[in-house]
């Protein structure tokens, strides 16, 4: 290992976990690249091959070439354990993020549930669940016998593989029989003293996820492939890490401090690939650089279009508010934003930028697993690796020559062209608009929708700087005063008993007593529908939630009484209005209580409680209203008294009963149509209970097995 030096911007123990020597080093550009160059790597592994990953899928084919009978597979899966039948002494482990369902659509079945691929004996595949809330597993990391260490953005999975032609229509390009837009991303390749300090990381990450230990290996071979050239040799890579904070732990935010000193260390140019951009503290730091006269010009690289709904309406909004904000402050006109374009792609399809890439003069050269986001900040667990010049002219020339790879990649044009307009311009934005075409190309990105504040604060859920432990907001809930069925830490079986009972004295009234002829089901549902058409009977329900949530009446049944009522989505509508306006009640309720009161009915912990909710705000609330740990009115009280906003109130309650509520409307409505002599859906409502119970005993055991883990003083 060696210490930087006095001109270098890496601090080990505070931009970077360590600074270690690598005798060679190769910049791979998209997946072709490196999937090829593993394939090729781990056929000369002898001891070892450990995997880090956001995701895994044994699907994933490393190369397109002919297969001869015995020869090494193509897919993943099949490679691995070809491998390690190969070699006796050969140990695989997989580290795969426990993503939740949300994320299921692009991924592997778990092969522990029997399903799909089978990994050997001596393939690990472990799931590392100990991440906290809205946070994953995010690094992508790869070591060959520790020798060799593969480290960047792009994971062993599905809807990786492109090459750096990105062609619209490339057959190559398919996952789970449909085609993929065209990828964009990279990876490093480092062997010697940096290998073996990624493989330190790697086999911290492992311990911290299963509670085992992986020996170190040393193979005493080179696992370097013959055909990878490196692109440069003898030099020191720095290593940052994010890392959340685990019980007395603290966070790792060395990729953060990393970013900012990166940017102001900038004299001409930073140039920039993100997936996102949404992290307010280096937009901040950005826009310092802008107000200088003499600052660098900025080229940042996105991707056009979002993934899906979620996405558009979350990190996309989040980063159309920084660009503008850099826009408008960019008085100097050396800030623009490029999208690359790439003609002949089908309608809603663009470029994927994948890379997660910053590459400042020809000083320093950076490629890792972090976004410019928030999250990868302080919730994901990151791992960057960073090169500098240190004045060398040899090292400068490579990392020039890598940025203008990239930019001459997105141009459609030869690097050597790129590079002598770069010298003719002194510019990137003068070279990158000398060289614009209709064709492929960079275009600037432009059209920067504005949102409202509200739509902001929503999406801002999806992108935490750091982690809440919900467990200790648990905690910081739970008083004697309350019974431990309203606390979530019991179910309330008597009170379930209860209803279960009434229920059935019910159906046996209607079985056995004139009651059945006196109230059919054909009269109480036209009494409802009689209801219903009544001007006032909108506003009758919506305002019905309020005494209920005071007096805890179950919710779920006014909403069912409002879809016979109302038809399906009326009633789902005026519940959802009628449990907001609720949560607004007890808000003002909560506001003109005094402080003494509001303790009584919280608890002793209310101050702690208080602190959490304040520096949290909105997320705290939806995740509260999300996983329920206080009555409800009691929750609404509370961010009334202490001052939280009112509007991060109703969107935390709207967000937080949205489930729910769309699972008993299924319900009511499928119970009108049984009830009015059509067929009732068993498998609509058994699905929509079964993704609603799956998802809260998912979240329960989640909880439950940090607060375990946490006072046995275990791993996180």
């Amino acid at each position: 290992m060696f210490s930087a030096s006095s001109d270098s911007l890496l601090r080990p123990g505070d931009n970077c976990c360590a600074v270690a020597r690598a005798e060679r080093v190769a910049l791979l550009v998209d997946a072709e690249a490196y999937f090829r160059a593993f394939h090729q790597a781990a056929l000369r592994a002898r001891r070892s091959i450990t995997i880090l990953a956001w995701d895994f899928n044994s699907r994933t084919k490393l190369h397109f070439d002919p297969v001869p009978e015995g020869a090494p597979p193509a897919l993943l899966g099949e490679f691995l354990n070809y491998l390690v039948r190969r070699r006796r002494r050969l140990h695989v482990n997989v580290l795969d993020w426990d993503y939740p369902m949300l994320y299921a659509a692009d991924r592997e079945f778990p092969p522990a549930y029997g399903f799909g691929w089978k990994p050997s004996r001596r393939v690990r595949l472990r799931y590392d669940d100990t991440h906290p809330v809205a946070g994953s597993q995010h690094q992508k990391i790869v070591l060959i016998d520790d020798a060799l260490a593969f480290v960047g953005g792009i994971d062993l999975a599905a809807r990786r593989w492109d090459n750096s032609e990105h062609r619209p229509d490339d057959p190559r390009r398919t996952a789970y029989g449909s085609s993929y837009p065209p990828v964009h991303d990279l990876m490093m390749a480092v062997d010697g003293d940096a290998a073996r300090a990624l493989a330190a990381i790697a086999r911290e990450r492992w311990r911290l996820a299963t509670g085992k230990t992986l020996k170190e290996v040393s193979a005493g071979h080179d696992p370097w492939p013959d055909a990878l050239q490196p692109d440069l040799r003898g030099v020191e890579v720095g290593i940052a890490r994010t890392m959340p904070p685990r019980g007395e732990v603290p966070a790792v935010r060395e990729v953060e401090r990393l970013y900012l000193d990166m940017i102001a260390a900038a004299r001409r140019h930073i140039y920039i690939e993100s997936q996102y951009f949404t992290a307010p503290r280096l937009a901040a730091a950005i826009e310092q650089r802008l107000a200088e006269p003499d600052g660098p010009e900025v080229v940042l690289v996105l991707r056009l279009l979002s993934h899906g709904w979620l996405e558009e309406h979350t990190m996309h909004v989040l980063r159309t508010r920084l660009i503008r904000r850099l826009k408008d402050a960019d008085r100097h006109a050396r800030f623009r934003v490029y999208y690359p374009h790439m003609p002949g792609l089908r309608e809603g399809w663009c470029l994927d930028v994948h890379s997660k890439a910053m590459v400042v003069d020809e000083r320093c050269l950076r490629i890792g697993s972090a976004n410019l986001c928030s999250r990868s900040m302080g919730v994901d667990s990151e791992c960057d690796v960073l090169i500098e010049s240190r004045g060398d002219a040899r090292v400068a020339a490579a990392i020039g020559g890598f940025r203008e790879r990239l930019l001459a990649e997105h141009l459609g044009v030869a690097p050597e062209k790129l590079s002598r307009e770069m010298q003719r311009c002194g510019s990137m934005h003068g070279a990158i608009t000398a060289l614009r075409s209709d064709g492929r190309s960079l275009r600037e990105l432009n059209e920067i929708r504005e949102w409202p504040d509200v739509i902001h604060e929503i999406a801002s859920v999806a992108d935490p700087d750091e982690p809440i432990a919900l467990d200790r907001l648990r905690s910081e809930l739970a008083h004697d005063e309350f019974p431990p069925a309203m606390l979530g830490e019991a179910p309330a079986w008597g009170r379930l008993a209860l209803i279960a009972l009434g229920f059935a004295l019910l159906a046996a009234a209607w079985r056995f007593t004139p009651l059945g002829e006196i109230l059919s089901a054909e009269q109480i549902i036209a009494w409802a529908h009689v209801f219903g058409a009544q001007w006032w009977a909108p506003l009758a329900v919506m305002l019905a939630y309020t005494p209920a949530c005071f007096v805890m009446f179950p919710r779920p049944l006014i909403t069912l009484a409002a879809v016979v009522a109302f038809s399906p989505w009326p009633g789902f509508a005026y519940a959802m209005a009628g449990i907001v306006l609720s949560a607004i009640v007890t808000y003002y309720v909560g506001k003109r209580m005094r402080r003494d009161t509001v303790r009584r009915l919280a608890g002793a912990r209310l101050d702690r409680m208080v602190e959490v909710l304040k520096k949290h705000g909105l997320l705290a609330l939806t995740l509260l209203r999300l996983v329920p740990m206080a009555p409800f009115a009691v929750e609404g009280v509370v961010a009334g008294a202490i001052g939280l906003k009112l509007r991060h109130l109703a969107l935390a309650t709207a967000i937080g009963a949205l489930p729910g509520t769309l699972a008993t409307t299924v319900l009511g409505g499928e119970i009108e149509s049984a009830l009015s002599g059509g067929r009732f859906n068993w498998w609509l409502v058994g699905g929509a209970a079964l993704v609603l119970l799956a998802g809260a005993w998912y979240v329960k055991r989640w909880f439950s097995r940090m607060a375990a883990r946490e006072a046995a003083g275990e791993p996180r």
